[in-house]
C-alpha cells in the first residue's frame, strides 16, 4: 500500500482534493442555513429532548465560524491544487519528448469534433494568468476567493463591534459567492474520456501502446474527452431553496405592521420602545431584529426583547453602540410626529429559554447585557402573581455589573417590584440580588457609606446595598454549592468574552464528580 501511494502520489492528491471539495461544497451548503432563526426553529423541534442534546445547538456562532475556517483551508487547498495542475499541463504541452502527456497535450489537433482536448493550455505560449482571467473557471475562482477574503476578514470581532455596516454588507456577498460557485465548473475544464471513446480505446488497453494510436491497422485510436457536467449545484439546490422559502417568510413576517406603544428615555441614554404587533408571541430571553427604514433599509440589528411573554406588549431596550444606534435614539428623543416607522423580524431563540428547566439559576449581566434577564424576571413576577404551580424553578440567584450608577435606574422599579411581592407571598428568599458597580470614585463610596445605615441603597433605592468591584465568582459559586449540594445550577451570561471564561473554569471547577451532587451547565448569549 505505501508503495502504491509513493508511485501514484499524484492520483491520491486528486482523490483527496476530490474528497476534500465534496465536503467543502456541503459544509457551505450547510453554513447558509444554521444562523438565526434557522438555529431556532431546530431548537423548537428539539425542544422535547434532552438538556445535552440542545446544548450544542447553543453554540451555532461557534460553528458557524468553525466551518467558515474549514472552507478556507479547503479554498487554499483546492487553489495550491489547481497552481499544481496547472504546471503539469504546461510542463506538458511544452514537452517534445513524445510521451503520453505530450500526446494527449496536443489531443486539440487531432480531434474530429474540435473539443476533445484533454490539456486546458492550448498553445505553449499560453501562461497562467492568461488561463485564469479568459476561462469561465478561473474568473468565477477568482471571484468567489475574494468575495469569500471580503466576508472572513470583515467579520473578525473588531469590525463587527465597531464597524457593523462593513460587516453586515459584506457578508452579503455570500450571493455573488454561490452564483460564482454554481457556475464555476459550467466551462467543463474538468475532463473525462467519452463513453464511445472508452470502448474503442479503454486506457488500460491503449495507454501502454500511445505510440501506434496513428497506425490505422491498430485497433487503439486517439481517446476523445469531455467536460463533466458541473455538479456543485447538486450539494447546495436543497440548502438555497430551504434559504429562499425562509427569507420570503421573514420579508413577509418583517412587513407586518408594528405599533409603537410607548417610548421612555431611560438614564444613561437606554431608549426602550414598548410595540405591539398582530400575531406575535414570545418566550423569555428572546430576541429580535430591528430596522429603521429611515436610518438604512438594509440593516437589520439584533435586540433581546426585555418584556415578558405574559404582558400584552413586547419592549427592548437600545443603548448607543454604534453610528445606527445613535442615530435611532435621536430619531425618538425628538418626540416628532409621526414616529420613525421601525420593523420586527422575530423572535429568535436563545439558551436563557432554559431558565426555567433549572432548580437552581443564576443569571449574570454586564451593562446592558442585563437585557434578556429582564424578561426572566418580569415573567417570574407575573408567575407568583398567578399562582402558577409548574414553575420548577426554586431559587435565583441575580448579578448584574455596571460601570456607572445610571445604569441602575431603569431596571430599579422592576427589581424594587419583585421585592415586594416576595415579601406578600412570603418569598424572599427566592431571589438573592447583588448589583457591583466598576466605575466609581472616592465621593460615592464616601457618600455611601455614610448613608449605609439606611433601610434603602443611596444609589439604588433597593434594600439590596450596591457592592463596589467586581465579584469574587469563585466565592459565590463555593456558597451557591453549599446550598444547593444536590441540585442542578444553570448559569447564564448575557455579557464579554473574557467574563465567559472565567465563570467557564468555575462551573468545571464546582461541579461535583458524582452526578447525583451540585452540577453547574453554563450557558452564555451568543448574537
Amino acid at each position: 500500500m505505501g508503495n502504491w501511494v509513493v508511485n501514484h502520489w499524484f492520483s491520491v492528491l486528486i482523490l483527496v482534493i476530490w474528497f476534500g471539495l465534496n465536503v467543502f461544497l456541503f459544509v457551505q451548503a450547510f453554513l447558509q442555513y444554521e444562523t438565526d432563526d434557522k438555529y431556532y426553529y431546530t431548537r423548537e423541534i428539539l425542544g422535547f429532548c434532552s438538556r445535552t442534546l440542545r446544548k450544542p445547538l447553543d453554540h451555532n456562532l461557534t460553528f458557524h465560524k468553525l466551518v467558515a475556517y474549514m472552507i478556507c483551508l479547503l479554498t487554499a487547498v483546492h487553489i495550491i491544487a489547481h497552481l499544481f495542475n496547472f504546471e503539469r499541463y504546461s510542463r506538458s504541452r511544452r514537452a517534445t519528448d513524445g510521451s503520453l502527456a505530450s500526446v494527449l497535450s496536443n489531443l486539440s489537433h487531432h480531434g474530429k469534433e474540435g473539443d476533445a482536448w484533454l490539456n486546458p493550455i492550448h498553445s505553449p505560449d499560453t501562461t497562467l494568468l492568461y488561463v485564469t482571467f479568459t476561462s469561465i473557471a478561473g474568473l468565477t475562482g477568482v471571484i468567489i476567493t475574494i468575495a469569500l477574503i471580503l466576508m472572513v476578514t470583515s467579520a473578525v470581532e473588531f469590525i463587527r463591534k465597531h464597524y457593523f455596516e462593513v460587516f453586515w454588507y459584506t457578508h452579503h456577498l455570500f450571493i455573488i459567492y454561490i452564483i460564482g460557485l454554481v457556475i464555476h465548473g459550467v466551462g467543463g475544464i474538468v475532463r473525462g474520456q467519452t463513453k464511445k471513446s472508452m470502448e474503442e480505446s479503454h486506457p488500460h488497453e491503449c495507454a501502454e501502446s500511445f505510440e501506434k494510436w496513428d497506425d490505422p491497422d491498430h485497433h487503439c485510436r486517439h481517446p476523445q474527452f469531455e467536460g463533466h457536467f458541473p455538479q456543485s449545484w447538486e450539494w447546495i439546490l436543497a440548502p438555497c431553496i430551504l434559504y429562499a422559502f425562509e427569507r420570503i417568510l421573514r420579508f413577509y413576517r418583517s412587513r407586518q405592521k408594528v405599533v409603537i406603544t410607548k417610548v421612555i428615555m431611560h438614564p444613561s441614554k437606554v431608549l426602550e420602545l414598548q410595540m405591539k404587533k398582530r400575531g406575535f408571541s414570545m418566550e423569555v430571553g428572546q430576541y429580535v431584529f430591528v430596522n429603521c427604514p429611515s436610518i438604512s433599509f438594509l440593516e437589520w440589528h439584533p435586540f433581546t426583547l426585555t418584556s415578558a411573554p405574559e404582558e400584552d406588549f413586547f419592549s427592548i431596550h437600545v443603548r448607543v453602540a454604534g453610528d445606527w444606534t445613535e442615530k435611532l435614539i435621536k430619531a425618538f428623543e425628538q418626540q416628532k410626529l409621526p414616529l420613525p416607522r421601525i420593523e420586527v423580524d422575530g423572535p429568535f431563540g436563545t439558551v436563557s429559554e432554559d431558565v426555567f428547566q433549572y432548580e437552581v439559576a443564576m443569571l449574570i449581566g454586564a451593562g446592558i447585557g442585563v437585557t434578556p434577564f429582564a424578561s426572566i424576571l418580569k415573567s417570574i413576577w407575573y408567575k407568583f402573581q398567578r399562582a402558577d404551580h409548574k414553575l420548577k424553578t426554586q431559587k435565583i440567584y441575580f448579578y448584574w455589573i455596571c460601570r456607572e450608577t445610571g445604569a441602575f435606574a431603569w431596571f430599579n422599579d422592576l427589581l424594587n417590584s419583585l421585592e415586594k411581592e416576595m415579601e406578600e407571598l412570603g418569598k424572599v428568599g427566592f431571589l438573592n440580588y447583588r448589583l457591583f458597580l466598576t466605575g466609581w470614585d472616592s465621593n460615592i463610596v464616601g457618600h455611601a457609606a455614610i448613608n449605609f445605615d439606611k433601610a434603602t441603597d443611596i444609589l439604588t433605592g433597593l434594600k439590596q446595598k450596591t457592592s463596589f468591584g467586581r465579584p469574587m465568582w469563585d466565592n459565590e459559586f463555593s456558597t451557591i454549592a453549599t446550598a444547593h449540594p444536590k441540585s442542578v445550577v444553570g448559569v447564564f451570561l448575557c455579557g464579554p468574552q473574557g467574563l465567559a471564561k472565567s465563570l467557564r473554569k468555575c462551573c468545571q471547577r464546582h461541579s461535583s464528580l458524582d452526578p447525583r451532587k451540585v452540577q453547574f451547565y453554563f450557558n452564555k448569549e451568543n448574537f
